[in-house]
């Protein structure tokens, strides 16, 4: 279960990849159906809704809490609680955009020609996705889970997210054919305040299954992670820590 609250404690930062990501997707005039897959909170779904005012906006996210969010904020769009992974539209799509959810969702090459195949004639897919599995925030947590000795039950492991993504020419051989496909890669420096904000920013998303699977051992595992970030993440003399965080964009557009 997601919090919504804790989520939005670093609005600004996650939300300007999807901004960034919106800026980029080309006019489709008359656009009829537009979908946010992964809209979470609704904060990026409204301005889809802005951008296309005449169209049918529908936001649709597995979490419950957080659709309830989007639901209670922006009344006037269509919400959907389900699956990503198996929901379908009831029609084609002339806007498909997804921030920050699809990295959840396993194999790529059966999912992205999936979501290339819901297209609209001229149709537009925007996505974004996490890219920084390397980065301390990502192998801190694996490697505390992957040490030796049975220290934390079985389900913890398995539930941390590892690196899902694949190369960028094949995100660009699924999504054939294709009219245009723009991809590109961003390093943001998000500047991050409070106390160890790292352990709040990674607790906000990444570290949520993980959370709910270690139970009675997560203040250890916290201990344990929140030490090793520190270190790796060091805050300036101001106190402010700065988090590397690189992203993966694509926007592909089928031919009309």
């Amino acid at each position: 279960m997601w919090d919504p609250d804790h989520y939005l404690r670093f609005a600004d930062h996650r939300t300007r990849p999807g901004v960034e990501l919106l800026a980029r997707i080309p006019d489709v005039a008359d656009a009829r159906r537009v979908v946010d897959l992964g809209a979470g909170t609704g904060h990026l779904t409204a301005r889809l809704a802005r951008r296309w005012p005449e169209a049918e906006v529908t936001g649709v996210d597995g979490d419950p809490a957080m659709a309830a969010r989007a639901r209670a904020e922006h009344p006037e769009l269509a919400w959907v609680t389900a699956d990503l992974a198996a929901w379908e539209p009831e029609g084609p799509v002339d806007v498909l955009y997804s921030n920050a959810a699809l990295h959840w969702l396993d194999r790529h090459e059966t999912l992205f020609p999936r979501l290339r195949s819901w297209l609209a004639p001229g149709g537009v897919l925007a996505v974004q996705m996490p890219d920084n599995w390397a980065a301390p925030t990502h192998r801190i947590p694996a490697e505390v889970l992957d040490e030796a000795g049975g220290r934390w039950p079985d389900a913890a492991g398995p539930a941390l997210m590892r690196d899902r993504l694949s190369a960028p020419e094949a995100y660009a051989g699924w999504l054939s054919p294709a009219a245009s496909l723009d991809l590109w890669r961003t390093t943001y420096y998000q500047r991050l305040t409070g106390d160890d904000p790292v352990w709040q920013w990674t607790t906000g998303s990444l570290l949520i299954p993980v959370l709910e699977a270690l139970g009675p051992d997560r203040d250890r595992f916290a201990a344990e992670v929140q030490g090793r970030y520190r270190q790796a993440y060091p805050p300036d003399p101001s106190g402010v820590v700065t988090l590397p965080f690189s992203r993966l964009f694509l926007v592909a557009q089928a031919p009309s």
